[in-house]
């Protein structure tokens, strides 16, 4: 039986429809004002692989590249691996001490997804401090994919999590600062402060992957940003490749971001074309709109082979890489423009 890659091959129709759902064809020759940079040359690797975004992700890749070498599953490793800056109170967009939103309230989103596209996802959830734990309990002990509010901390409570408050000293003093003038423009890419996304192929070769966040700082209640989304914020095809975003969470939710760099790599290309194409999708489709003057979005992918990317719209995005032929490292993603164009 020939496979989805030959059916599109063969069939004039598929290459059709999957050309208009994408918008492809004729996306990568106008591109005037497009800072030139060298793809970087593919990175192949062993299996097992780890990678996640910014600064804190080094940490938490730690945490998960030692459970996943003692033997634990690769959700189990990456919860693990996830719960390190949802605890970090000096990691200002990840749960404990995350900024809060207009109102005062942490407010936070997580999602995790296994190698047979299962999939558990909480948002708007409150007073719990690892919404990625009980995102995977969503997964393995509910028929449903997301939870939301206080229909999902009425499930951490029955699963046995514990209430808590969330907003710490420091969170709560730049809160009341910021009512002073209640001017709204998302904290995105300050200080390396941003979601947590991270993308695994294990030592049997298949694909895992997690996000949690606070989300934006200063809010509106009750916002919901892309990390929860299963399409948005991550997205894999365990045949395929895996991908994650950061960033704001609305232009990413507008390009559904993740699946499509996911499918752009179905159709051969690297991690780092994907990434990077996906990227200028977003910006093309943002450079006249509100959200420009502070937008950052970038993505990280990881494909069967091992081979990982990441890119992103403005400067700055750097992400965590483990392995075993380099140990744990930061690597910067290349970028379309810096912060001052």
């Amino acid at each position: 039986m020939s496979n989805r890659r030959d059916f599109i091959k063969k069939t004039t129709l598929g290459t059709l429809a999957i050309s208009s759902v994408l918008g492809v064809s004729g996306f990568a020759a106008n591109h005037e004002n497009e800072e030139i940079t060298a793809e970087p040359k593919e990175k192949k690797q062993q299996k097992p692989i780890i990678i996640s975004t910014w600064n804190h992700g080094l940490p938490a890749n730690k945490e998960s590249w030692k459970n996943l070498k003692e033997g634990k599953s690769a959700l189990d490793a990456i919860e693990a691996g996830m719960k390190i800056p949802e605890a970090d109170p000096t990691v200002r967009s990840v749960g404990y001490g995350g900024y809060p939103d207009r109102e005062g309230k942490v407010t936070l989103d997580a999602c995790i997804m296994d190698h047979n596209s299962n999939c558990g996802s909480v948002c708007f959830l409150q007073g719990i401090m690892h919404p990625i734990s009980v995102a995977k309990r969503v997964l393995q002990n509910t028929p449903h994919v997301m939870l939301a509010g206080q229909g999902a901390l009425q499930f951490a409570l029955s699963e046995g999590f514990k209430e808590e408050n969330l907003l710490t000293p420091e969170s709560e003093k730049d809160w009341k600062k910021w009512l002073e003038d209640s001017k709204y423009k998302p904290v995105i890419n300050i200080e390396n402060h941003d979601t947590i996304s991270m993308l695994m192929l294990d030592q049997d070769g298949n694909l895992s992957g997690g996000c949690t966040t606070s989300g934006a700082a200063w809010k509106m209640h009750g916002r919901v940003g892309d990390s929860p989304i299963i399409g948005a914020g991550l997205f894999l095809d365990n045949e395929v490749g895996a991908a994650a975003a950061t960033g704001l969470g609305e232009a990413v939710i507008r390009t559904a971001g993740s699946a499509m760099v996911v499918e752009l790599m179905r159709q051969g290309k690297s991690p780092y074309d994907a990434c990077k194409e996906i990227t200028e999708r977003i910006y093309n489709k943002h450079k006249n709109h509100k959200d420009m003057e502070y937008l950052q979005v970038g993505f990280i992918a990881l494909n069967k082979n091992g081979e990982y990317a990441g890119y992103s719209l403005r400067s700055g995005f750097n992400y965590a890489v483990s392995d075993d032929v380099k140990g744990h490292r930061m690597e910067d993603a290349k970028f379309k423009m810096s912060w001052d164009k």
